[in-house]
């Protein structure tokens, strides 16, 4: 699955985001998508999305599940 496509983000998806404040040192935040934040089909930095711990940031993987 492709981070940078808002189909392949979903709520309940656990990903991980870069926040904001994060993109110089590009540190990961990980958690469960509760709302997609982009409208486009695609963003070239990621799709912006809040995680249920209430922070945004667009994401940079999505979790894969077993």
């Amino acid at each position: 699955m492709e981070a940078k496509e808002r189909s392949s983000i979903r709520r309940g998806l656990v990903v991980s985001i870069v926040m904001k404040e994060d993109q110089r040192t590009g540190k990961l935040t990980e958690g469960i998508v509760e709302a997609i934040l982009t409208n486009s089909a695609v963003h070239s930095y990621g799709i912006k999305v809040r995680l249920e711990s209430g922070q945004v940031g667009r994401v940079k993987k999505i979790a894969v599940v077993r």
